[in-house]
């Protein structure tokens, strides 16, 4: 059976929850949701599992804080024999407009340390991430409050529609894999 690990990005804790940085957990919660499935503590961060048409998904929601979600990862791939072109890594991105959805097979981290962790890890760029863009709108010198601030009702008014695509993207991703899932969302606005 063909195997799959999905990862969010995000932080642990309450004072986290609906925080820019913590969308990727975000959409793998809602992921879960829609797929009737609950999420377990268990080493390095919080799993839960599913099938999709014969495919066995893997849904990785990292403990070990942002910085360290490298370890996360390669623990999970190698428990479970996953490759890594598919591995699929949700990550917020400033660079982008809230709500906007990018599909890439690889890259640089974009100076995002969770995603830097994972590369320096895994000892590649080449592994794919959906990039879910957090905005902005801050003064300079204000990123770090920024990306842990929380979203304003009116934010997640734009982000919840989006955060469904995001999950369509990682049915996709797991169907038909990421060139044609790039080709088919990625042009969308």
């Amino acid at each position: 059976m063909d195997k799959y690990l999905i990862v969010g990005l995000g932080n642990v804790g309450d004072e986290y929850d609906l925080t820019r940085h913590n969308t990727g957990f975000m959409v793998l919660d809602a992921f879960a949701k829609a797929s009737n499935i609950v999420f377990e503590d268990r080493r390095y961060g919080f799993i839960a599992d599913t099938s999709i048409k014969g495919r066995k998904v893997f849904l990785l929601k990292p403990s070990t804080y942002m910085n360290l979600s490298g370890n996360a990862v390669r623990y999970w791939m190698n428990k479970e024999n996953i490759s890594l072109e598919r591995l699929l890594v949700v990550v917020d991105d400033v660079a982008l407009p809230l709500g906007t959805l990018r599909l890439k097979p690889g890259g640089s981290n974009g100076g995002h340390n969770g995603l830097g962790n994972i590369q320096s890890v895994l000892g590649t760029e080449q592994y794919c991430r959906l990039r879910v863009g957090i905005g902005n709108d801050y003064p300079r010198g204000m990123q770090i409050q920024w990306v842990l601030g929380r979203y304003d009702e009116e934010e997640l008014q734009t982000l919840e529609p989006k955060i469904e695509t995001a999950c369509d993207i990682i049915r996709s991703f797991v169907l038909t894999g990421v060139d044609f899932t790039m080709n088919a969302y990625n042009k969308r606005k």
